[in-house]
């Protein structure tokens, strides 16, 4: 087999990559070690970035984003006994987001990809990248029983944190940075109306907690819970009570429970590789980085690498411009550091960090005094919410 550009991972990176592509006329086929019914099971994030809306529009699968996503122009700070909006249209110019679940993102991609009939191998076991330096790299891979090799000009690789595409590059070759946090997230997901119309994220005394919602009759929530926590310990009427502990009065009050579709706890940690590049190798989204969820950035990171990417093909196959090709992780990396420092610092302000009124804890009550105080602050929020612009590779 033979394709111009080899994307490993069928998430939605992977596939919002080979729809742009395939729209320009370069050939690819994406592998994917899962089959395509777990991938479309994977709950994850659901607001979309403006950025990677409009990139949604330009990959040509909106229409039904844009008929049940929900266009939000705000969001909620509740800070122990007081509330505030953070007006994300009005202190960007109009700029909003876009609750669509990440579920609905990559059923949509599937979709037009198979309505296009690229080529998505599922089930690709041992996928393995050879001779990234070269000219010639290639791919081989195992699928019921045989061994298959995919030769390429370039391999993408958004195959997430775990994947063989980092794993693939020398060690010596590229350097880690990472931070984790000291506690996790626990998130259940209902079939109940959301509690209000924006999310709110609260910070709490017992710890952070978050109201969200992936459409008008699906909520997910999330509180705050320490790494020695286990899933079988919280049933759902635990989970229920303790919410109703950490967000406002009135809102409890409203908040409909019911059973839980789906309960896990994930870390939190901030990591990130340098360089996002090796020969011919490009990683893209989790593969590269990893963001502690509060600024709603690790679907929207990946989304803004696939575009650096998709336009740095285009210049390539299009106008002969290999030149741009050594600009790809540095392009990348100018914003994902941004966004690194806007999910530790949404984090760092809203989470507990300790039992004790230590200096951390007036630091952070003085840091979000001043920040929800001043439209300058509230603004910061706010550009940042909506999703800084993308980067230029030239």
């Amino acid at each position: 087999m033979k394709t111009q550009v080899a994307i490993i991972g069928a998430g939605p990176s992977g596939l919002l990559l080979g729809q742009l592509l395939s729209r320009q006329g370069i050939d690819n086929i994406i592998l994917e070690r899962r089959s395509g019914e777990y991938v479309l099971g994977r709950i994850r994030a659901g607001v979309l970035e403006q950025g990677m809306v409009d990139l949604l529009r330009e990959a040509g699968v909106d229409k039904r984003m844009d008929e049940e996503g929900e266009t939000h122009d705000g969001v909620e700070l509740a800070l122990d006994k007081r509330r505030v909006r953070v007006d994300l249209a009005g202190l960007t110019g109009g700029k909003t987001v876009m609750v669509y679940g990440q579920t609905e993102v990559t059923r949509d991609l599937m979709e037009a990809r198979e309505a296009t009939e690229g080529t998505t191998i599922y089930e690709a076991d041992n996928v393995q990248p050879h001779d990234l330096e070269s000219d010639s790299p290639y791919i081989t891979f195992e699928r019921d029983g045989e061994t298959h090799r995919l030769d390429c000009d370039y391999v993408a690789g958004c195959d997430g944190f775990h994947g063989v595409s980092r794993k693939s590059i020398p060690a010596d070759r590229i350097k880690e940075f990472e931070k984790v946090y000291p506690f996790g997230w626990l998130g259940l997901l209902a079939d109940t109306p959301p509690v209000a119309d924006e999310l709110i994220y609260a910070r709490h005394e017992r710890g952070f907690a978050l109201c969200s919602m992936r459409s008008p009759t699906r909520s997910r929530y999330y509180i705050q819970v320490g790494l020695d926590e286990r899933v079988e310990d919280w049933s759902d009427e635990r989970f229920w009570e303790e919410l109703k502990r950490r967000i406002p009065d009135d809102v409890a009050d409203k908040l409909v429970t019911g059973p839980s579709l789906e309960k896990s706890i994930a870390p939190l940690r901030s990591f990130v590789v340098e360089p996002m590049q090796f020969g011919r190798l490009f990683l893209v989204g989790d593969a590269a980085h990893i963001v502690p969820p509060t600024g709603a950035k690790g679907l929207n990171l990946a989304a803004s690498d696939v575009n650096t990417l998709y336009r740095l093909m285009v210049h390539v196959y299009q106008e002969g411009r290999t030149d741009l090709i050594p600009n790809y992780s540095a392009t990348c990396l100018k914003r994902v550091w941004k966004a690194e420092r806007f999910s530790w610092w949404m984090t760092s302000m809203l989470h507990k960090f300790s039992e004790e009124e230590d200096f951390a804890t007036r630091m952070q009550q003085a840091e979000l005094d001043y920040v929800t105080s001043s439209e300058a602050g509230l603004t910061t929020i706010a550009e940042n919410y909506v999703g800084l612009p993308y980067e230029s590779l030239e």
